[in-house]
């Protein structure tokens, strides 16, 4: 209907509550210093030469500079000529292609793994893994500082879920000697997402072990990045393969591509094939990510040095913002979070470095607690002496707020 009916009808409709509701709580999020909107970016770097490099990536997780090697590029191309854009199915119907079982059976060599499964997104591995491993009569112990998905995890497990403090092993223990249920997992981040700091992985899984029970470590923040030719913090630790350790990795990070894994023993990929939600109904991975992701694996093995450069790079950064006067933490891997306290200082820190075209990652309630606000700063190798140039003033004006 259009027309002076059509009007008057809309003059007359009455706003429901549900959405006054939803208004009201997002003028409260803008009161509060914590409304968020989403921009469109141009493809990175944006120059064509060191005098005009465009806006430096310092916020993304691309930290091999993977997502668009030319290798990783033209196997994703391919792979969408070969297959298709998308898989067309989930992964008991027909989504489950000779390139998932190439990437599957390449991610398991590369991580010392006995098998892996792939999922859509790293978010799901977590979800499909710590579900099908816990339940009512099941204790996860998890870390205060876990990625979000693996703290919706924990709660859609339907298990008693303890929370522990940060890198706390003691406590671990202490949950695990104390439990009444009888079977356990614990769960946590390789290198955490904001403050870039490692878990204490061997001290964890003496402890899972001598409890019987699983330990689940996300690696999205390590693969590529830490331990021998990036191969993720438990292969640094020294547990990688060990029967109950069990890895989940992104593939969106420094493979460049998307997606996510579970890794450990064939009985727990069988027994996600059989009761992982996100398995049975959820489309598998895209053909073009898979084939892509494959490829970042072989050009990160053929340049073992990758990992080591974008840590100096990290510690370059982390470097660069103490001088100026910043707070920033001490980097294992390739993430340096600068603190500044309150929600109004990182959007004003974040705003200082966009002015000089350095794009910097502003995490503020609920990514992190009250009062950690912080610029999350993303290394990767080969920043030229033009963009350290750039990155220093940046810093330096963020500093001076």
């Amino acid at each position: 209907m259009t027309g002076p009916d059509a009007r008057s009808t809309a003059a007359q409709r009455v706003e429901p509550s549900v959405l006054r509701q939803v208004r009201a709580t997002l003028q409260a999020r803008r009161e509060a210093g914590l409304w968020r909107s989403l921009g469109a970016r141009t493809p990175w770097p944006g120059g064509s030469s060191p005098g005009d490099i465009g806006d430096i990536d310092l916020a993304s997780n691309d930290y091999l500079r993977l997502a668009t090697n030319p290798r990783v590029t033209a196997a994703a191309a391919q792979a969408a000529r070969t297959w298709g854009a998308g898989s067309g199915a989930s992964q008991l119907v027909t989504g489950h292609t000779e390139l998932h079982a190439a990437l599957e059976a390449a991610l398991a060599g590369f991580t010392g793994s006995e098998s892996a499964l792939t999922f859509s997104s790293g978010y799901l591995a977590n979800l499909g893994l710590v579900t099908a491993l816990a339940g009512p009569g099941t204790l996860v112990v998890s870390d205060i500082d876990n990625h979000a998905s693996l703290i919706d995890a924990c709660r859609l497990s339907r298990a008693r879920v303890e929370v522990v403090g940060h890198r706390d092993v003691a406590r671990v223990r202490t949950a695990l000697q104390s439990r009444s249920e009888a079977h356990a997992v614990v769960v946590t981040d390789a290198v955490f997402s904001v403050d870039g700091d490692l878990a204490p992985l061997r001290e964890l899984h003496e402890v899972c072990h001598a409890h019987e029970a699983w330990l689940v470590v996300d690696e999205a923040h390590a693969l590529g990045v830490v331990g021998p030719g990036g191969r993720g913090a438990a292969a640094a630790a020294g547990i990688a393969g060990e029967p109950d350790v069990l890895l989940t990795v992104t593939l969106s990070k420094a493979l460049g591509s998307q997606g996510g894994a579970v890794l450990g023993p064939v009985e727990v990929r069988d027994l996600l094939v059989n009761t992982a939600r996100p398995v049975i109904f959820d489309t598998a991975l895209a053909p073009p990510a898979t084939a892509a992701a494959t490829e970042a694996l072989r050009v990160l093995a053929s340049d073992p040095g990758l990992p080591e450069r974008a840590r100096a790079a990290a510690d370059w950064l982390a470097g660069t913002a103490t001088a100026v006067g910043l707070r920033a933490s001490r980097p294992d891997g390739a993430v340096v979070s600068v603190l500044m306290g309150s929600e109004e200082a990182a959007l004003l820190g974040r705003d200082a470095c966009q002015r000089h075209g350095v794009r910097v990652g502003c995490f503020r309630p609920p990514s992190v607690p009250p009062g950690r606000s912080c610029l999350r700063l993303t290394a990767h190798p080969g920043l030229t002496a033009v963009e350290q140039d750039r990155i220093r003033r940046a810093l330096e004006s963020a500093a001076r707020g």
